[in-house]
């Protein structure tokens, strides 16, 4: 028998938890939060706890601080993850930190994708944070006004992280190699792909180098280039969780782009949501709903080219049904605007919304009966085509009663330039027509 079969295994431990930060110097990035006299290296240095919510992406150093604050406060540090943690672990946690509490010690609860709670896991750690028995830190990668109560929000305040740049990532990038894997070396072009693929996440990139190391390796490989980087990362992570906010901020930038007129704009943030696995027909669904609220009857035209794209990806698939996606947003970038169309629905449906039901006209009622002729429907009607122009000058289509309305003003751009001609001439007709009536 092999006597190494008895020998304990040591548990893998990831490159990014080795390289965890163990002062506060350490960390890179968030040197607005963290600099010289900004609120959190204030608090640092205060020795002063209090219950705060870190929100900010994945990899940008939420429990690396949370950990590094149980440190310098010479607390006890209890870590929950709300997606695996339930009312169980929130009482056994409260119960370690009420025999800290009995010991002096303090205790610093940290709970990770705390939006995951739900209302009334929440609510529970309030009377403990009033009472001053745990600090509260929770972590975040959602928008904490839409996804933390208001009563937990009011006792913990938000400090926002972000990002880390591409020079704070090539600092950790060079840290890492150095530290872990000495033998590598990279290319200048390979640096900046690696750091770009990061997409501001440290953990990300620190992952990224372990496999790189692992496949290099394999390959007997010390130098790695930008091929041989872009071949082992052939997998690569999506850089927005599809239900997160930054799929929706993304989306918004957009729409805006779209509806300012800025056709390279528009095309930047559509291929960054192809990029990060959006669903190209939810783009498409979303390409014409901007055709119809923004450009409406100035180019009508507009509608149909995005209609025929989506069409053309359900047909063609990627990476060619793509494309139709990318001509219909530069042909609407560069469409004229106009929300008339849009507003003219919107104050019609309000006003139905808030108004009696008024009866049909009799004069525009169909009569395909006796009874119905004899009650008068479709009488003293006027059609239109027997009329000069095909207009029956001076006729109401509305109900009596009706208060005047004008909910549809063409704008003096695009085609709607000339409905708004037309509007106006047929409005001196009616003018005309009434005046010779006296």
């Amino acid at each position: 028998m092999h006597e190494d079969l008895f020998v304990p295994s040591v548990p893998y431990v990831p490159l990014a938890e080795r390289l965890r930060p163990q002062t506060l110097d350490d960390v890179v990035g968030q040197a607005h939060l963290i600099g010289p006299g900004k609120p959190l290296r204030l608090a640092f240095e205060s020795k002063t706890p209090h219950s705060m919510i870190l929100w900010g992406p994945p990899g940008v150093g939420k429990t690396t601080l949370a950990r590094l604050m149980a440190a310098a406060f010479e607390a006890e540090f209890i870590a929950l993850s709300a997606v695996f943690s339930g009312v169980k672990e929130i009482r056994s946690a409260i119960e370690r930190a009420q025999l800290c509490a009995a010991q002096g010690r303090r205790t610093i609860l940290f709970v990770d994708e705390v939006h995951r709670f739900n209302k009334a896991q929440q609510d529970a750690f309030l009377p403990y944070v009033e009472q001053g028995l745990i600090t509260f830190i929770g972590a975040t990668t959602e928008n904490p006004s839409f996804e933390v109560n208001s009563a937990l929000l009011s006792r913990a305040t938000v400090y926002v992280l972000v990002p880390l740049t591409l020079e704070e990532l090539t600092v950790l990038f060079e840290r890492a190699r150095r530290l872990a894997f000495p033998e590598l070396t990279f290319t200048a072009d390979a640096v900046e792909r690696l750091v770009n693929h990061a997409d501001g996440d440290a953990r990300r990139l620190l992952n990224a180098l372990e496999a790189l190391h692992t496949a290099a390796k394999a390959a007997n490989l010390r130098e790695i280039d930008v091929g041989f980087l872009e071949t082992a990362l052939a997998a690569d992570l999506r850089r927005f969780d599809k239900g997160g906010e930054a799929f929706y901020d993304q989306i918004s930038a957009l729409h805006k782009s779209l509806r300012g007129s800025a056709p390279d704009a528009a095309l930047y943030w559509l291929c960054r949501m192809l990029d990060g696995g959006a669903d190209p027909l939810y783009l498409g669904r979303r390409i014409i709903r901007m055709a119809i609220e923004d450009i409406g009857l100035a180019d009508p035209r507009a509608l149909t080219v995005a209609l025929n794209a989506v069409e053309t990806y359900e047909r063609l698939g990627s990476p060619e049904g793509e494309q139709a996606l990318a001509n219909a947003v530069l042909y609407l970038a560069v469409a004229p605007k106009s929300n008339a169309a849009y507003l003219a629905y919107e104050a019609a449906r309000a006003f139905v919304k808030r108004d009696q039901s008024r009866p049909v006209p009799l004069h525009l009622r169909n009569a395909p009966t006796r009874l119905m002729r004899e009650l008068g429907y479709g009488y003293d009607y006027r059609y239109p085509h027997d009329e000069p122009e095909a207009y029956a000058a001076g006729e109401n289509y509305f109900p009596a009663e009706m208060p005047k309305v004008e909910w549809y003003r063409p704008t003096p751009r695009g085609l709607e330039a000339k409905i708004a001609e037309k509007l106006k001439h047929l409005a001196e007709l009616d003018a005309a027509w009434k005046k010779r009536r006296g």
